[in-house]
């Protein structure tokens, strides 16, 4: 035993010392080496990198105002007297107006920035009465948000947040693009042509012409920027925030409070993925409803970014593009096309868009989540009966009746051995009372009456799992898609991704106040009428056999009643529809299989006075 201690003391120093000596004299020295390359590369980069990129190139987080380097991308200076108006931000330089039939806004000719757009069909409530919902803002203002083209480079001068373009319109509409010029002085000649349809879609056509005796590096790039933290609904169901679809590297999506945190995503500096080198896609920042972002070329390399700085107290998001070099001779130009999506997320016009300009999974700027195989389907239907009777909660009605119909073989085959359950239920009581004491033969004994009669202990649970993925397609359809915004029903309902209006607080308005938002009672018709479809269909059965069983199921409908009560009231009308629309599947296929329905018996069992159990009947045939 002792020996056996020896040797394993042994083997374990032997082995220590080869690890060590692997490290010190093979691992040590490689990894040296291999620091020693990279610091090598990162200083030769840096020495060819032009001004305003990151060492990747990716252009960089602006300086502030007063400091010694030129205005570089990204730059919104803050005004020495703190923050303006809007409108006084917009009156501080010359602009080229925008008018299309779904937006309105200027492009600001002091850095050819597009800073200024809001969206001619969407207000911020449901009066059309109300402020439009303005998406970009210029520098200056309390929350700038815009979008900005151009060049950065190590031995030129170019064009920043501070030049003052020409432009040969003052209008810039659907068929009459703008073309803003400037020269450099120095042999360079900028010119932008940018063009917009009738939706949201910016083409931004840049070129450089080299004038003077000596060749030029340029980098085109793209980038929208992004000041302050906006409100954000916080659910686990929606993404805002940075959004991309970045060639190979697929689908990113960044919370603003995660950028924070991490600094970058994308280039030499990030903790995550590089982003170089990609083809294809876009990246920019969503909100629920509206987003914008940057399309560079689909077929030309680029890389992208995703950057967090602070200025004062503010942080300010950018996603960012830039493509590679753009060697200039004497006497050469170049052009470079990118796009600019700036708007609201419309389904049709994001999935026309992917089309119409070969934008890989363009489609994804919508948050459809891992069940977009349900979610998806689930919108096209509403839309396609929408389109015909001009109503969504129409719409959801109709869809819900098609899934009936649809699931109704597998809905069928549950409530009929629901039936056979019921038929058998004093067979199933004298078994228990039979083995009482024996659950091990219990359970044998109802088993073998199973299988005699044919029947699937489990198969009332189908129609409830069937309806759980569909309830959360349609909640996701509800929340996130902006065709439900605003969109009405009939009566009191007027937004059905909003919940209910009505408050049993103040008596469904019979009372003439408004509950403050404190009360955290949100009560109200629909989720009522749900609560009650949901206590009937629950009624047609009989209450389990096992006393606190019986008390859940009791006061499931209550709880359910309050939970859904702030919940979309669209959701809130399918679920009291589908619950209707059960019982009557179940009822007719009871009297169908000759099983006695116990809904009556059931309710006045419940409000009788005294009454402890539920009422036991015998199956009747025929």
């Amino acid at each position: 035993m002792g020996n056996d201690k020896t040797n394993m003391f042994v083997a374990i120093g032997l082995s220590l010392l080869v690890l060590l000596g692997w490290q010190y004299f093979v691992a040590g020295p490689r990894l040296e080496q291999q620091r020693q390359i990279e610091a090598q590369n990162k200083a030769a980069q840096a020495q060819t990198q032009p001004p305003g990129v990151t060492p990747d190139g990716v252009p960089s987080p602006s300086p502030k105002e007063g400091g010694p380097a030129a205005p570089a991308p990204g730059t919104a200076p803050t005004p020495p007297g703190g923050p303006v108006s809007r409108e006084a931000a917009l009156a501080r330089a010359p602009r080229v107006k925008i008018e299309t039939p779904a937006i309105s806004g200027s492009i600001n000719l002091k850095g050819a920035r597009i800073d200024d757009v809001a969206l001619k069909n969407y207000h911020e409530t449901i009066d059309p009465k109300s402020p439009e919902i303005v998406l970009f803002s210029p520098a200056g203002t309390e929350t700038p948000y815009y979008a900005e083209f151009g060049w950065v480079g190590a031995n030129a001068k170019l064009p920043n947040s501070e030049t003052v373009w020409t432009s040969d319109g003052k209008t810039l509409s659907p068929g009459m693009p703008v073309t803003l010029t400037w020269d450099n002085g120095e042999g360079l000649t900028f010119k932008r042509i940018v063009a917009v349809d009738d939706k949201y879609m910016f083409t931004v056509r840049d070129s450089v012409e080299n004038k003077g005796s000596g060749a030029v590096t340029l980098y085109p790039y793209s980038l929208v920027s992004r000041w302050g933290k906006p409100h954000t609904q916080g659910y686990y169901v929606l993404h805002e925030g940075m959004i991309g679809y970045l060639g190979d590297d697929g689908l990113q999506e960044i919370t603003y409070d995660k950028l924070a945190k991490e600094g970058a995503y994308g280039g030499a500096n990030t903790k995550g993925k590089a982003f170089s080198n990609v083809t294809g896609g876009f990246l920019g920042i969503t909100d629920k409803y509206w987003a914008a972002a940057v399309i560079p070329e689909q077929n030309a390399p680029y890389t992208g970014a995703f950057t967090d700085r602070t200025d004062g107290a503010t942080n300010v998001y950018q996603a960012s593009a830039r493509g590679d070099a753009v060697n200039l001779a004497a006497g050469a130009s170049a052009t470079t096309t990118q796009r600019l999506f700036a708007g609201a997320k419309e389904v049709n016009v994001i999935n026309g868009y992917q089309k119409e300009f070969g934008l890989r999974h363009f489609d994804l700027m919508i948050d459809w989540g891992w069940f977009w195989f349900i979610t998806q389907p689930m919108f096209r239907a509403l839309d396609f009966i929408y389109r015909l009777f001009g109503n969504f909660g129409v719409s959801i009605l109709i869809v819900t009746l098609g899934l009936k119909l649809l699931f109704l073989p597998i809905a069928n085959r549950s409530y009929v051995s629901m039936a056979k359950m019921k038929a058998v239920q004093p067979e199933m009581t004298s078994i228990r009372e039979r083995y009482k004491d024996d659950k091990v033969k219990q359970q044998q004994a109802m088993m073998e009456l199973y299988k005699k009669e044919k029947i699937n202990p489990v198969a009332g649970c189908w129609p409830v799992l069937i309806q759980i993925p569909v309830f959360f397609a349609l909640y996701k359809v509800l929340f996130i898609t902006i065709e439900m915004r605003h969109a009405p029903f009939f009566g009191w309902i007027h937004d059905l991704a909003a919940p209910d209006p009505t408050s049993i607080v103040n008596l469904f308005g019979l009372l003439p106040f408004t509950p403050p938002e404190y009360i955290p009672i949100h009560l109200g018709v629909w989720p009522i009428i749900m609560g009650i479809t949901m206590f009937v269909q629950m009624k047609m059965n009989p209450a389990p056999p096992d006393p606190v069983q019986a008390q859940i199921f009791t006061f499931m409908p209550i709880i359910f009643t309050f939970m859904l009560g702030s919940f979309p009231a669209g959701l809130v009308i399918y679920w009291a529809w589908n619950n209707s629309l059960s019982v009557l599947q179940q009822y007719v296929i009871m009297r169908r299989n000759g099983v006695k329905v116990e809904l009556w018996d059931n309710l006045r069992g419940t409000f009788k006075r005294g009454s402890k159990t539920p009422a036991k009947t015998a199956p009747t045939k025929g």
